[in-house]
């Protein structure tokens, strides 16, 4: 019988826009390795709908057909008709950013016992946001950059001096992705504009130490048949003060090298710390890391884990390798589904202690 995947993307994202061209690509992969496929899209302004459209053009020029669903159980119904549409044996997360990316859609995913090709929602929601990425990765002995966190009305130099940071230094908000809202401050002023900048967009910033010299290297992570594979490293190039969303996704054909020129030992620490982070949070479905190296260390900087394309290309530069991966990626969800524990009933809702108002007034 025929497997069907249920590619979920959109959603309420400054990266809305990114996650639309990995969901289409994702889909028409899936298809061309034999899958059946439900796209489905998640509208800025919420909810869902099967999107009847296969390139992104589609969504650009408004011809899309959008049927609004719901999710009950590992199936689609109809909002209008409350029926149920499609059903299917597994999801694929694509939603890049926001409460695609946070563990929110996997956690629904979790609620309703649908498979996942995707991480789960303790690791998604850790790694979103910068500043908990960093203690995390502090806790298992990997390298990080000097950084503070700083909400609003908090004295950010006070903040800076107390762990030594001196300018210039990289201004990041919190919970983004694909340095959108990222700027480097040589001085006070340029700290307080990145810092409004940062609040505009989010809740907190992360001001962090700048390495003049660095490289900015990527690493991605899987599990196929119960292994984890790590990909090469890939240096990206930038030509400005940081690696922006231009360098990320409209030059990204010209401006990286794969596998990186790196010395073995810096290569190989990279490898393995995207494989420690991934078995130590029980890593499913593809998350790459991104590192930095300076000064003959590399240190961890964030995890994506619904990493640009799902890191496909990190995998092989051929369709029928893409395919391959994302299959492998759909087998092992399939192959690790079922996993749920027996739950507990206590009983003690029957219990003589809690019958009749006396015993709801004696525990209240």
């Amino acid at each position: 019988m025929q497997t069907t995947v249920a590619v979920f993307f959109g959603g309420k994202s400054n990266e809305h826009e990114i996650s639309i061209i990995t969901g289409v690509y994702a889909a028409n992969l899936l298809r061309g390795a034999g899958y059946r496929v439900l796209p489905v899209f998640l509208p800025r302004e919420g909810g869902m709908a099967y999107a009847d459209a296969n390139t992104v053009k589609a969504f650009t020029d408004g011809s899309v057909k959008l049927v609004p669903v719901y999710l009950n159980g590992s199936a689609l119904f109809s909002q209008k008709k409350r029926k149920k549409l499609f059903a299917f044996d597994c999801a694929l997360n694509c939603c890049h950013g926001g409460m695609g990316e946070d563990g929110t859609l996997s956690a629904l995913f979790r609620w309703n016992g649908v498979r996942s090709a995707s991480p789960e929602t303790p690791i998604s929601a850790l790694f979103m946001d910068k500043s908990f990425g960093k203690i995390a990765a502090k806790g298992l002995a990997i390298p990080v950059a000097r950084a503070v966190t700083v909400r609003e009305g908090e004295n950010a130099e006070a903040a800076m001096a107390a762990e030594g940071l001196t300018f210039p230094v990289i201004v990041k908000p919190v919970k983004l992705g694909s340095s959108i809202g990222v700027r480097v401050a040589h001085d006070e002023k340029e700290l307080a504009d990145a810092l409004a900048l940062a609040f505009r967009l989010d809740t907190g910033a992360l001001v962090e130490e700048y390495f003049r010299d660095k490289r900015d290297v990527n690493c991605a992570a899987y599990r196929k048949d119960g292994r984890i594979i790590a990909s090469e490293c890939e240096e990206v190039f930038t030509d400005s003060a940081i690696l922006s969303f231009e360098d990320k996704y409209e030059k990204a054909a010209k401006h990286s090298e794969l596998p990186a020129d790196l010395p073995r030992e810096i290569s190989d620490k990279i490898r393995a710390c995207t494989t420690w982070i991934y078995e130590a949070f029980d890593g499913r479905g593809v998350v790459r890391a991104d590192f930095i190296v300076a000064g003959g260390e590399a240190y961890f900087n964030e995890l994506n884990t619904v990493p640009g394309s799902l890191a496909t290309y990190l995998f092989g530069e051929s369709l029928t390798e893409a395919k391959e991966f994302l299959s492998a990626l759909v087998e092992e969800a399939l192959l690790r589904g079922g996993e749920e524990k027996e739950t507990v009933v206590t009983g003690i809702l029957n219990s003589d202690v809690f019958r009749g108002g006396k015993g709801s007034k004696r525990r209240g």
